[in-house]
């Protein structure tokens, strides 16, 4: 959200990063690409950044009753620019990522099941059991299987759906109805604790 007052805030980081993406971009790239498997263990709240973390691990889980979902850009004035439109799309139906996107609602472990976003909704006490159990088990194959697993399912090319998620992105957040709305979440304290606990509610509050 600081990027309205410091726009070039990323040019360093831009430099190092491959060509076609941007510096959010990059860094699920990255989180993609590992050699190992990567697995989110989501026991609270995943916003924006937070949320396109999820989705470009590998496998994820989530806790019934603590762990939440969304996408809620669009309350900003602006759309997902790191990664997440090309991540769901390909996890969930089209109507079922623009209704995240678009909805901007905070979803459920139990609907972010069901709509393909996470592997499963775990009810909380046996949420860390079943998840350390899968990563011992994982983590205890014969040396190669890992690498040949991941390259007999292998990642999408998500090159096109960068380019257009973050061309999408930059020209809404030059529009004067994003910089009104992300610099009233700011000034209402989007970035604090408790402006998060209620982001959506926050920012629908705001006037445009």
């Amino acid at each position: 959200m600081t990027l309205i007052d410091e726009p070039h805030a990323f040019d360093d980081l831009a430099r190092d990063v491959p060509d076609d993406l941007n510096p959010f971009q990059a860094f699920g790239e990255l989180l993609r690409q590992q050699p190992q498997v990567t697995i989110v263990k989501l026991a609270g709240l995943a916003r924006g950044g937070g949320a396109e973390f999820v989705a470009a691990a590998d496998m994820a889980f989530a806790a019934e009753g603590h762990a939440g979902l969304a996408q809620c850009e669009a309350l900003m004035g602006i759309t997902p620019g790191g990664g997440a439109t090309p991540y769901l799309s390909r996890r969930m139906t089209r109507g079922r990522a623009l209704e995240v996107i678009l909805g901007s609602e905070l979803i459920d472990a139990t609907t972010a099941e069901r709509y393909g976003w996470i592997n499963r909704a775990l009810p909380a006490a046996e949420f860390d059991g079943f998840v350390d159990r899968l990563a011992r088990n994982i983590a205890a194959l014969p040396e190669g299987v890992i690498a040949a697993a991941k390259k007999a399912v292998p990642l999408a090319d998500l090159g096109d759906g960068y380019r257009r998620e973050h061309d999408a992105w930059a020209s809404l957040f030059q529009r004067p109805a994003a910089e009104k709305l992300i610099r009233g979440g700011l000034k209402a304290g989007a970035q604090t604790r408790d402006g998060e606990r209620n982001l959506e509610g926050l920012l629908r509050a705001l006037e445009i």
